[in-house]
């Protein structure tokens, strides 16, 4: 039925694959692209690329290989070696500036026609000082909250008060990662405290320690320590949360889209899911906020036929194959008009990442950050300080933060 919808829908035209595209030369003979993606993704791409053959059939001979990759690993592997890494590939927001930096990636030539195409944020993602580097892909890499709808009524979801308080009343658990960096900014984000990569694009700037202002590190770190100490919380990895969904012990936690088909399989129809909510903060509620994540589509510049290599990008990232991607794998568009479509609408666990995403900010932090959250986190989680000693425990969190040297 999905399907179908989507059917009825328009194609949109792409310029980067119009015939009339002055790059390109009729009759150019064999076109060899080596197209680097999670394997898991191969089947919707082979798909991809035989309609991307019938629609240049007669310009030019195509021979596309597929070759598995990680999309993590891609910076790693292609800045080992350039010249023999992929035509076009697929990679995380987070590449982007050490890919640019190490000069692999070709520049967009239709980039106001791929901006206007998709979200605002996830062409930022992609840009840098206002040149389009990469072709946006997804918008749905990042976290929110799932709950069981038996449960919680949509009032109750909106704050973490809320939820402990259903969970704790029902005699059941809330489940957050919480000895992570990429959750534990949640609760600092939109307080006012500050972190973010300096110029030199090493190391980090980070003031959650601060005794000043509205909103100081302590107050956080206190709020943290509350939600901790609740018997609902429980601070668990990903495989524990899904594990208590299973047997009934979690009816909600905070993750990712990479979950929800097995929520959806444990809840049935009471799965739900929607952007994080509030919490308690020196007296106010405050939204937590979250790292965003997009995934896109590079060109290699040092393709042989980078032409090509765009006009390929191009295709397997518009409006039709982000439709189809959606319906085949599940995975949130970028693209404007599947965004808005009924039928993303209807998936609660896009909806939700593309609701959080008003909230949250691109994961754009040095090495540094990383090891000393998990610390931090674990001795909130075992401890659960107060006073002078919380204070001490953000001083020593922000120093390694923002130490100069990694390690």
């Amino acid at each position: 039925m999905v399907g179908n919808l989507f059917a009825c829908q328009s194609t949109p035209s792409n310029s980067a694959t119009d015939e009339g595209n002055a790059q390109s030369d009729k009759k150019s003979g064999v076109v060899e692209l080596n197209v680097w993606a999670d394997e898991n993704s191969f089947d919707v791409l082979e798909g991809m690329i035989e309609r991307f053959k019938q629609k240049y059939a007669g310009e030019a001979e195509f021979n596309i290989t597929l070759t598995a990759m990680g999309e993590s690993d891609v910076k790693e592997v292609i800045l080992g070696n350039i010249h023999e890494g992929a035509d076009v590939f697929q990679f995380p927001d987070d590449q982007l500036n050490s890919l640019i930096a190490g000069g692999v990636l070709s520049a967009v030539p239709n980039s106001e026609e791929v901006k206007a195409a998709n979200i605002e944020e996830s062409v930022n993602a992609a840009s840098l000082d206002g040149t389009l580097y990469a072709y946006p892909m997804t918008a749905d890499n990042g976290y929110f909250l799932y709950y069981d709808k038996r449960y919680f009524t949509e009032e109750d979801v909106k704050t973490m008060d809320g939820i402990l308080a259903v969970a704790q009343n029902k005699g059941k658990k809330v489940s957050m990662e919480l000895n992570s960096g990429w959750y534990l900014y949640s609760f600092f984000g939109n307080t006012g405290l500050q972190l973010s990569l300096n110029e030199d694009g090493v190391t980090n700037y980070c003031n959650w320690n601060t005794t000043e202002g509205s909103v100081t590190g302590m107050d956080v770190g206190e709020a943290i320590v509350k939600i901790v100490s609740n018997p609902a919380f429980v601070a668990q990895v990903d495989d524990s949360f899904i594990s208590g969904v299973k047997n009934e012990t979690v009816i909600a936690g905070i993750s990712g889209v990479w979950n929800a088909t097995t929520i959806k399989e444990a809840w049935g129809e009471d799965y739900g899911a929607v952007k994080l909510p509030t919490y308690t903060c020196n007296g106010q509620q405050i939204q937590m906020a979250s790292f965003t994540g997009y995934k896109m589509v590079g060109v290699n510049s040092y393709s042989e036929n980078v032409e090509w290599a765009h006009k390929f990008a191009d295709w397997i990232t518009n409006e039709e194959n982000q439709q189809i991607r959606f319906i085949e794998k599940s995975v949130g568009p970028s693209n404007i008009n599947v965004v808005a479509s009924d039928e993303v609408g209807k998936v609660p666990a896009i909806a939700a990442v593309i609701d959080q995403s008003r909230y949250g900010v691109l994961q754009r932090v040095g090495n540094n950050y990383w090891a000393p959250c998990v610390e931090f986190a674990d001795n909130i989680v075992a401890s659960k300080p107060t006073g002078e000693a919380l204070q001490t425990l953000l001083d020593k969190l922000v120093k390694a933060i923002t130490a100069s040297v990694a390690g």
